[in-house]
């Protein structure tokens, strides 16, 4: 133990440290019930942490993985902007903190007694901010000007007077003004919140409560380095790809080489495709949050997530590479599909030295659904589920959010109360888990018809390469885009008219292990639970 640790008894460290994080999960809940869109209030499309004074996470939500690790690039660009007591600072700029610009992140100092002893933060993915198609994520976007409003770290409160200019500025390009405004207003009050409960310990606690900001951060990273130190050391490489990137359809390769040393891990990406002409291009900070999800997962979930578990991980990728853009690259798909390819090659990678902790291949897609009007009356946003890899003891999971992101989908009753959209058919997608030992994961059929004239964007993967089974059991079911019965390409952008009907069908999820080896009773369970049609 480190003698920060050793300052703090273990009893007071984890009351200590349950209280933080149980402040930024305070933060998500005033984000979520004080939002106005359903993006925000129902699919829960949004994460909050909490950080020290030098940029350190002591305390996060459990959210958006995609979300999560990169927000520390965004608290680095607010310390260079001389913070002080009473200020939030807004930035969604991807080459300046951000992911892509339809997540805006708040950056709040935390100063109870006038001095800033921390920052509160959140992230959330606002429906629309501005570009040239409703919803901010145009599939064919060549520059990042096409893809919206972009901010740098600039201050929307300052000394805790209100910022007028800058939210008159931001309104004004984007396409549902009403929404942005009170979701930006839920997530002040979501940063609000934590700057009164930090006060509020600190009364309690004293200098002890900074002290405990140092302490929990060590408690995690001495976690995390036992278990690192338990994989088998070596290198090991994988490699994928993304199937086109909106401009062209040609395969974009993703390469990993992870090398476990000791304590510590190294993910290298060079072989990676160089940036390209669509918006597939992904910031360093959202390969590292892919890296850092897959580390966590490979370990022990349980360990408190801080910045103690990613001190011992370094990620890399060539400058103007797919996974380390220059600008004006296009990125808004990067965050979202470019993220979940990440993801797969990094456990790819890592079964080679962990096959007993990894699954077969998960649906490896966010299934992006965006369909609004020209004229700002409604931007509606969906990430499908699908399947789950099988696991080496068990089957996978159906109909779920897989890799980067854990959004909930949007209720029936509350989309179509909010849009004039109507839901045709919501179900499992039978047969589409691959078969094995342990069967992967159903995807899911979503089929949505547009009651009036509107814009519907796509931006998906696995359509041509399938989510891959492992040790002899077979692959996924690839995905489909249909448009009123014709298909369409994984990344799409299509004007319709009233009465058009959109049917997505997600992949999913590859099998584990000789298909001939499952469980007799587990193959009539699947029959009777009409999983299969054979």
């Amino acid at each position: 133990m480190s003698s920060t640790t050793d300052d703090i008894d273990p009893v007071t460290l984890e009351i200590l440290r349950n209280q933080l994080e149980s402040i930024a999960e305070e933060m998500g809940h005033v984000l979520i019930t004080g939002s106005y869109s359903p993006n925000i209030k129902e699919r829960q499309d949004c994460s909050t942490a909490l950080f020290d004074a030098e940029g350190k996470m002591i305390a996060q939500a459990e959210h958006i993985p995609v979300h999560l690790g990169a927000m520390p690039d965004a608290v680095d660009v607010v310390m260079d902007k001389d913070p002080k007591p009473g200020d939030v600072f807004i930035v969604n700029d991807p080459f300046e903190g951000g992911t892509h610009l339809p997540d805006i992140t708040l950056v709040s100092t935390i100063a109870p007694r006038d001095e800033v002893i921390g920052f509160a933060v959140s992230r959330a993915h606002h429906a629309d901010v501005g570009g040239s198609s409703p919803g901010s994520m145009p599939p064919g976007a060549k520059e990042i000007y096409e893809e919206g409003l972009r901010l740098p770290a600039v201050r929307l409160v300052d000394g805790g007077e209100p910022n007028d200019e800058v939210h008159e500025m931001i309104l004004a390009n984007v396409r549902t003004p009403d929404e942005r405004r009170a979701d930006l207003r839920a997530q002040r009050a979501a940063n609000d919140r934590a700057e009164e409960r930090i006060g509020e310990l600190l009364d309690e606690h004293g200098s002890l409560l900074l002290e405990a900001f140092d302490a929990v951060v060590d408690y995690s990273r001495e976690r995390m380095e036992a278990e690192l130190s338990e994989l088998p050391d070596g290198e090991y490489r994988a490699r994928d790809v993304l199937e086109g990137d909106g401009v062209t359809n040609d395969d974009i390769p993703i390469e990993a080489t992870v090398t476990v040393d000791g304590s510590s891990i190294d993910v290298d990406f060079s072989g990676t495709a160089d940036q390209v002409a669509g918006n597939l291009n992904a910031p360093l900070s959202v390969a590292k949050s892919a890296v850092y999800f897959v580390v966590r997962a490979v370990t022990d979930p349980e360990i408190p997530p801080n910045h103690g578990c990613y001190e011992r991980v370094t990620v890399s990728a060539p400058e103007r590479s797919v996974l380390n853009p220059s600008p004006p690259a296009a990125v808004v798909g990067g965050n979202v599909e470019t993220s979940q390819r990440v993801t797969d090659v990094t456990l790819e990678a890592l079964a080679q030295a962990i096959p007993d902790r990894v699954p077969a291949g998960g649906q490896g897609t966010m299934n992006n659904l965006i369909i609004g009007d020209r004229t700002g009356e409604f931007t509606y946003y969906e990430t499908i589920g699908g399947g789950f890899g099988a696991r080496p003891d068990k089957d996978g999971m159906d109909g779920v959010q897989v890799g980067m992101t854990n959004t909930l989908n949007t209720p029936i009753e509350a989309m179509e109360a909010e849009y004039p959209l109507r839901l045709e058919r919501y179900a499992l997608r039978e047969s589409s888990g691959g078969d094995g030992r342990y069967r992967g994961g159903l995807g899911l059929e979503r089929s949505v018809t547009v009651e009036t004239d509107a814009t519907v964007s796509l931006l998906t993967e696995r359509r041509r390469t399938a989510p891959a089974g492992v040790d002899g059991g077979d692959d996924g079911a690839t995905g489909e885009n249909l448009v009123d019965g014709e298909q369409v390409p994984s990344k799409a952008s299509v004007d319709v008219d009233a009465g058009t009907t959109v049917t997505i069908l997600t992949p999913g999820g590859g099998g584990h292990g000789d298909p001939d080896e499952r469980d007799p009773e587990a193959r009539e369970r699947d029959r009777r639970d009409e999983k299969v049609t054979d």
